[in-house]
Parts: structure tokens; C-alpha cells; sequence
């Protein structure tokens, strides 16, 4: 029988929570001092924790741990830019990992990597660091970050990848090619000035049972595609606002966000912590916040820092800038606080491991 696992990045390292069925076990903190802004497991045989990690000094790296946070190495094939690209290695913002085991990563200054190594090397998918549109890419307040990859289950040289504030782009030939997919999304004021460009996409997901439909929280609204993102069309009605950061997908033509009070105000709305679900594929949304803090919480939930339960559908936890982690087992109807008091929590993803 396989356990729930939780892995939380925050601005000063990570943690560990884990739920055999009865309560919540802990670890933590590792990698003290260090900036964790992505966190995952990956491998079917021996698992191994990767990290994305950041100092003011040190710079953006990748770390690794075989024995579940005990003990970290720096991985000396991490992602690095040749000499003589003009790009330089940031933040680590996401790392992937396909159905096949091969590993991609999003970073700042935008650009995408692929390990088919577990992570030991990286190298970089420059057809897209090169696409035709780079000249007018520009960044958001977070940087030029490409901080989500989505690669189609069912065909694995077909994935999205979404960068802020440029767009969304799609392959279908495993990366060779890309091509921008932003018809229906709004532009923002970068000053970029590129056909398509300036659209500050911040996070998408795919939905589980259609391989054409996904879902978007956008800078400048809450959208949907049911054409592999050809187009995007507004999925906002019922929310108290349309602008935020986090989207997940946790079942077909269900999904959750964390709404803002405003671009300029970017904490929840009134001060009150609340998620919101669809369950008909963003034509309703509904306040599904039972159990959450009434008082006031001035705090925002960021673009990596929610996630669901890979194997039920109700389980959707949360982590925010004032460094509390929320979870539900089913769907939203109720949710507790995990026994944890954080710095501010940039990444939340869910595990299945082995009792």
C-alpha cells in the first residue's frame, strides 16, 4: 500500500511531510540556507529526490539525495548555458519528469533542459532557446521563467511549455520544433513588442482524461483550450476575481485556483484564505474553502506551490507565503493544516511511495 509524500520548497530550504494513513511525519529542514524553488522525486527503481536550488552567492543549481533529505550532492553535469549563448542560469523553476523516466527543467533566463540520466547531466533544448520570437520575449515580475512543462501522457513528443511573460508554446515532434499557442490570451505591458508575444501565462495543467483540454491562470484571467492550446477562450464565471498564480487539474473537467484580490494587491480577497473548484470544466467555479482559516490571512499561494494527489483525485494541498501547507482528501469539501510553520513556501508537489 502506498503512502502520500509531500515535498515543500521554501525560501530557506525544504521540508518533508508524509501521511501512512493515520497522521502527518516530517523531516526536515534540508538543504538549510538554500533557496528551494523546485522539488521532486523521480525514478520507478530506487528513488532520488531532486532540487532546484538557489543562493545570492552560489547561483542556481541542482542537487540530489538517495536516501530521502539525509544527505545532498551537487549534481556537476547541472544545467548550464555553452559559453557564448548570452544567457545566464538564474533560478531553477520546475523539474519534470516524463512517462518514460526522461527528466525536463524550466529556468530563468528562459530555457528548457532535458536529463535522459536522472538528472546527472542536462542539455539544452535550443530550438526553442533560439525560437524566431526570442528577440521580443520579455520578462514578468518574477523574471523570465519558464516555470511549467507539460508533457501529453499519451504521446510523449508532444508537451507545452509556458513562459512568463511570453506565451505558451507547443512540439509536437519531441522538441525539434515549437510553435507559439497564445490565440484568446490578453497581452500585459512588457514592453516587448512581438506578434503573440507579452502574455504572462502563470501556470497551466493539462486535464487527466482529455489530452486536448487544458486549463490556464493567466496574469490576465482564468482559461481553457479543448483544441492542445490553438486557441484559449475565459473560464471565470463565479470567481471572486480572475487574476492569481497556482492551477491544478485533478480530474476530468475538474480543477482548482487560488484567486488574488488584484494584480496590485496580491494577497486573497478581503484578506480571507480560499480556494475555488470547478467540477464542469470552468463554466461555474465555487468557493470550496470549508475548514480554512475565517481570520484574516493576507497571503498568496505562488504558481508551484499547490498540487495534487497523483493517485486520488480528491487530494489537493497548498503551501503559502506565510509558510502554512493546507491539504484535502476530498475534493475540497473540507481541509486541514498540516503540522507545519514555514518560511514562505514556493513549491508544493505529491508522491506515492512504497508503506
Amino acid at each position: 500500500m502506498s503512502e502520500l509524500l509531500l515535498l515543500i520548497g521554501t525560501e530557506k530550504g525544504a521540508l518533508t511531510a508524509r501521511h501512512d494513513g493515520t497522521g502527518w511525519r516530517t523531516t526536515g529542514p534540508h538543504l538549510p540556507g538554500w533557496e528551494v524553488s523546485a522539488l521532486t522525486l523521480v525514478g520507478d527503481g530506487r528513488p532520488r529526490l531532486l532540487a532546484g536550488t538557489t543562493h545570492y552567492v552560489y547561483g542556481a543549481t541542482i542537487r540530489a539525495s538517495e536516501d530521502m533529505g539525509a544527505t545532498w550532492r551537487e549534481l556537476g553535469g547541472s544545467p548550464r548555458f555553452a559559453d557564448g549563448r548570452g544567457f545566464k542560469l538564474k533560478r531553477v523553476w520546475t523539474i519534470d519528469e516524463a512517462p518514460s523516466g526522461v527528466l525536463y527543467t524550466g529556468v530563468d533566463e528562459a530555457a528548457l533542459f532535458r536529463s535522459a540520466d536522472a538528472g546527472e547531466t542536462w542539455s539544452e533544448v535550443a530550438s526553442l532557446s533560439d525560437h524566431p520570437t526570442r528577440p521580443h520575449w520579455s520578462p514578468g515580475n518574477g523574471g523570465l521563467c519558464l516555470h511549467t512543462v507539460v508533457v501529453d501522457p499519451h504521446d510523449e513528443r508532444r508537451m507545452w511549455v509556458a513562459i512568463s511573460a511570453v506565451g505558451v508554446f507547443r512540439t509536437d515532434d519531441g522538441g525539434e520544433t515549437w510553435e507559439l499557442k497564445t490565440r484568446g490570451l490578453p497581452p500585459v505591458p512588457t514592453g516587448g513588442d512581438g506578434d503573440g508575444i507579452d502574455r504572462c501565462v502563470h501556470r497551466m495543467a493539462l486535464d487527466p482524461r482529455s489530452r486536448d483540454t487544458l486549463y490556464m491562470q493567466c496574469h490576465g484571467g482564468v482559461f481553457r483550450s479543448d483544441d492542445a492550446a490553438d486557441s484559449w477562450y475565459p473560464v471565470e464565471t463565479g470567481l471572486p476575481s480572475n487574476f492569481g498564480f497556482p492551477i491544478v487539474a485533478t480530474g476530468p473537467g475538474e480543477a482548482f485556483v487560488a484567486p488574488l484580490d488584484s494584480d496590485e494587491r496580491r494577497f486573497m480577497p478581503a484578506g480571507r484564505l480560499r480556494v475555488y473548484r470547478t467540477r464542469d470544466g470552468g463554466a461555474s467555479w465555487q468557493d470550496a474553502s470549508r475548514g480554512l482559516p475565517e481570520e484574516p490571512q493576507f497571503v498568496n499561494v505562488l504558481r508551484g506551490a499547490m498540487a495534487k494527489d497523483p493517485a486520488d483525485p480528491g487530494g489537493v494541498f497548498f503551501g503559502t507565503t506565510m509558510g502554512q501547507v493546507y491539504g484535502t482528501r476530498d475534493g475540497g469539501e473540507s481541509w486541514e493544516q498540516l503540522p507545519l510553520q514555514l518560511p514562505r513556501v514556493l513549491s508544493v508537489t505529491a508522491h506515492r511511495v512504497g508503506a
